[in-house]
């Protein structure tokens, strides 16, 4: 469902437009260190949203 949110947001042309301006702004070496940055924050964000599941529904 979030990815036909974010096409619908962004289409083609738009995405392109985007990865240049990033691509011009971090340079093509700093992109990589950037986006295992992301993904080592987007792990521990879901893994942190697992660590309050059950106390959630402990309470409730």
């Amino acid at each position: 469902m979030l990815n036909t949110t974010i096409a619908a947001l962004f289409g083609g042309p738009e995405m392109i437009l985007v990865g240049v301006a990033v691509l011009l702004l971090f340079g093509g070496k700093k992109i990589p260190e950037l986006m295992k940055g992301l993904g080592k924050g987007i792990k521990e964000f879901k893994a942190g949203q697992e660590e309050e599941k059950p106390e959630v529904s402990k309470e409730a």
